[in-house]
């Protein structure tokens, strides 16, 4: 019996030895965490905030230590659910939206608000809603960027006591609904075929307007045409007038020259009877009537008389 009951002592204190290494090694394994890069934890000790463990390992107290919050410093996206909005000229908007934040103080993250998702989301959408009411239905497809940047300034301002980042909003979709879709089609259908009768009827003025100016150069270019050809020949027969008189102003110096030469007046006696004869003979064929000079004996006196001309034109 005695060595039943020493077996029996040995075996509690082994097993009491064998707990003791295990309580010792969860505690050494509780007592060290590793935070992962990009990532923040918040460790309370005895229920109150104690400190933030950076990326790497970490020490803590077992039991009295514990992790609270664990946060992702990474930017993170965020899908805003759609909602109705109504715009200034009372007309209902769907609209469907992203944003995404990024938590920049991971103690305000864990204790300045209880769920800052869900803080964002509802503000985004009543910031939204706000911002849509202030707007005319054409004015929200103009203006998403400002809608962006207005939403964005709104949330940031509220979510800096939640250690929240707002970086950006974008709006995924804007859809009235179907009537107002037809009737914006029926708008834009009516604007393009007015751009259409616009473009038509700019392209026929036009080409009025470039027939006329062609017309009018054609004309300008004809006139010129005529003008200058009309001026050419007025030149053309001018200086064939020169050239006429020129040429018989030549044809008397020399018949002049040769009367004053030796023998020239016998010449021109002789020149002056024949053209006499020679006319009164064509006189004698082409009419029936006989022209007969007065003084038709006295041819010589007749050639006397036109040289005295001759001679009175010379000096």
């Amino acid at each position: 019996m005695k060595e039943l009951g020493d077996i029996t002592m040995l075996s509690g204190s082994y097993l009491v030895g064998l707990a003791f290494f295990v309580v010792a090694v969860i505690v050494v394994v509780q007592a060290f965490r590793v935070v992962p890069q990009q990532h923040a934890w918040v460790v309370e000790r005895l229920g109150r905030f104690y400190a933030v463990l950076q990326p790497g390992l970490n020490l803590i107290i077992p039991i009295v230590d514990r992790v609270a919050y664990r946060h992702d410093l990474r930017e993170i996206p965020l899908d805003v659910p759609s909602q109705i909005c109504i715009t200034r000229d009372n007309t209902q908007l769907q609209v469907d939206g992203i944003l995404y934040f990024q938590v920049t103080d991971p103690k305000l993250a864990s204790y300045g608000s209880s769920n800052y998702v869900l803080a964002i989301t509802q503000l985004a959408q009543t910031t939204l809603r706000s911002i849509i009411g202030r707007m005319e239905l054409d004015k929200t497809f103009e203006e998403r960027e400002q809608i962006n940047v207005q939403v964005v300034n709104s949330l940031d301002q509220a979510a800096a006591s939640w250690g929240v980042k707002l970086l950006r909003y974008e709006i995924k979709d804007l859809t009235p609904p179907a009537e107002i879709l037809r009737s914006m089609q029926a708008q834009i259908t009516a604007e393009r075929e007015k751009r259409a009768v616009i473009a038509t009827s700019e392209g026929s003025r036009q080409q009025q307007i470039n027939v006329a100016i062609g017309a009018r150069e054609a004309a300008i270019a004809k006139s010129e045409g005529e003008k200058q050809a009309e001026i050419n020949i007025a030149q053309g027969e001018a200086q064939a007038t020169l050239i006429n008189a020129e040429a018989n102003a030549s044809a008397i110096r020399q018949i002049a020259a040769a009367i004053e030469s030796e023998g020239g007046l016998q010449s021109v006696n002789m020149r002056i009877a024949e053209h006499y004869i020679n006319a009164f003979g064509l006189l004698a064929k082409t009419n029936n009537t006989l022209i007969v000079p007065s003084n038709v004996s006295d041819m010589a006196g007749l050639i006397a008389t036109a040289m005295t001309v001759i001679k009175a034109q010379g000096k």
